[in-house]
């Protein structure tokens, strides 16, 4: 507990944290049973490895990173994986006799002891290192690669004689004991567990005509992480119908289900989809870490003008809101953190979703299902019944779904919804091809966004490097249409004489792909006043001209190249984002 008090006060005078805010985290600790540690690094006060330094002054230890360090497998494996993971005790390094181990916690006597006992009976001398959880989580990685881990229960699967291409009925139950059977689960499992930790977002298990190929999309992009044997490829779709309560004798239609797994104490939903294919079927699985919680708009890439007008129309008691673009742009998480804000006590939110991804506390979920005629119209129509103060549709398909959402917005409800448009502009002529009639649409519609997701430089490669002279004459042309003013408020000190870009040139942390983590590139189309009357005369195709007449309007290209500037993308990923 000194230690910690000690921790505060070093926070406090270099002004990172205040007395009052240091009461507010101690109740929060108290409350929801954290270690108020935790609650500095998650409220940004402090990172991870800058209090994990100061700490180890605090204990006379030396500090060490082992995010990016490379550790021999003969070094690492001096302290076996099970006793490194009881004890979160790591060996990195190796000279003579000495040896370095990283400890978590350096209050943790029992590891300690069991470190000197081991090092005792081998006749080594150690030397202690303060390390963080995160660089922990990263060194212990190194035990075991995906293939090493796989490569013995892919042998004992070929060793069996069962083969699982065709099942009959009669078979299921000798089935089900197969497919729970150590080699199988093991392979299921590592596959699952891996792209947990590696930040997939799905996972796609496909047959070949020779081999079975597992593919993580990272960042949106999909990478090759495995190939399999191909006699193990129904195997490891059968196991996987058996933990989605799926028919495993069912091989002609696609089937959806669903799977809740802890995997390193984190409750993980995978949303399953199996696809028939020509004499196999494949599997995609969509990760869905529930325990993340909703993302603040600011962190999602939202700022300036465009955070501003979105906050000020989630204020209003009625009104349409609708985000746009593509399948994968993040408009499912973007409306999650919108109805996290309006989620309060005397709000009763009902969403109508296909299907649910993000569970949220305190909100009515209802999953479609249009083969039993249970769609976003007929759901809709339900919800209108059921008292609500805000209605979140999952998407604007048809003329009938546009019509209940607009009506239920005009109404005194507000309705959150997607609509596949590539711009935000684009909303108004699909709604009016929708034949929602021109004073409904001006009068309802209130706000409407459209986004993309491009990648963000990894913070841990990042250097300054030099663009093309081609590319830098569009990025000046585009931000020379953007008022100066704004921009010196979302960048401090810019000089349009002196751009600097940067890029992620690789490293460990980042599989050396120089990206980590998404930011989401946004134009925000406020439906003002001025704009209400263009849309009352009819104005179907509403030029760039006519919007800028209303608003200070950012395109989703210019908010895409701020974020170029700011250094959290690179034109790369913008122009790759923006092909459509």
């Amino acid at each position: 507990m000194a230690k910690q008090e000690e921790i505060l006060r070093h926070l406090v005078e270099n002004q990172m944290l205040t007395q009052e805010q240091i009461v507010e985290f101690k109740e929060e600790a108290k409350a929801d049973k954290k270690n108020i540690e935790e609650i500095l690094v998650n409220k940004k006060i402090i990172s991870l490895e800058d209090l994990t330094k100061f700490k180890a002054t605090l204990y006379g230890l030396s500090y060490e990173n082992l995010q990016e360090k490379a550790i021999d497998k003969d070094i690492i494996n001096i302290i076996s994986k099970e006793v490194a993971e009881n004890y979160k005790i790591i060996c990195f390094s190796k000279d003579g006799q000495k040896i370095k181990v990283g400890i978590i916690d350096p209050d943790n006597f029992k590891a300690i002891e069991a470190m000197d006992f081991l090092a005792k009976g081998n006749g080594l001398e150690v030397e202690y290192f303060l390390v963080s959880a995160d660089s922990f989580a990263r060194a212990i990685k190194k035990y075991e690669s995906i293939s090493e881990e796989l490569s013995s229960a892919i042998e004992s699967k070929e060793s069996e004689e069962e083969e699982l291409m065709t099942v009959d009925d009669k078979d299921k139950i000798d089935l089900e004991e197969i497919t729970k059977s150590a080699p199988v689960a093991k392979i299921v499992s590592v596959i699952i567990r891996h792209a947990v930790e590696g930040g997939a977002s799905d996972i796609h298990i496909e047959p070949l005509h020779s081999e079975s190929r597992v593919r993580y999309r990272i960042d949106g992009i999909l990478h090759t992480s495995l190939v399999l044997p191909r006699n193990v490829h129904n195997a490891i779709v059968a196991r996987i119908k058996v933990m989605a309560n799926l028919k495993i004798d069912e091989t002609r239609i696609p089937q959806d289900g669903r799977i809740r797994l802890v995997i390193n104490k984190r409750e993980i939903d995978f949303r399953v989809s199996i696809l028939p294919l020509v004499g196999s079927e494949k599997v995609v699985m969509r990760i869905l870490d529930t325990t993340k919680g909703a993302p603040a708009l600011l962190d999602l890439g939202f700022q300036g003008r465009q955070l501003k007008v979105v906050e000020n129309n989630l204020k209003k008691t009625e009104g349409l809101l609708l985000v746009t673009g593509p399948t994968g742009s993040g408009k499912s998480t973007t409306l999650f953190s919108m109805i996290d804000i309006l989620n309060k006590e005397g709000v009763n939110i009902s969403t109508l979703e296909d299907p649910v991804e993000y569970q949220i506390k305190g909100v009515n979920q209802s999953q479609v299902k249009p083969d039993i005629g249970y769609n976003f119209s007929t759901g809709l129509r339900s919800f209108l019944r059921q008292d609500p103060d805000v209605i979140m549709v999952g998407e604007i398909r048809d003329e009938e779904t546009a019509e209940l959402a607009i009506h239920a917005a005009l109404t005194g409800h507000v309705v959150l919804s997607t609509l596949h448009t590539n711009s935000a502009v684009g909303a108004i002529p699909r709604l009016l091809d929708m034949r929602i009639e021109p004073f409904l649409l001006g009068s309802t519609v209130h706000t409407v966004i459209a986004q993309r997701l491009a990648r963000k430089i990894c913070p841990h490669c990042k250097e300054e490097f030099e663009i093309p002279k081609d590319i830098l004459s569009e990025v000046k042309a585009k931000i020379s249409d953007i008022d100066e003013k704004y921009i010196n408020k979302i960048i401090k000190g810019f000089n349009t004489e002196k751009l600097i870009f940067y890029h992620g040139k690789g490293c460990p942390r980042c599989g050396n792909s120089g990206y980590s983590g998404r930011v989401s590139v946004i134009e925000v189309l406020d439906i003002n006043k001025k704009l209400k009357r263009l849309i009352f005369d009819g104005n179907r195709d509403l030029s760039m001209e006519q919007i800028l007449s209303t608003q200070e309007f950012i395109t989703i290209k210019q908010d895409g190249i701020l974020k170029v500037l700011q250094g959290i993308t690179t034109m790369e990923e913008v122009m790759r984002v923006m092909k459509d």
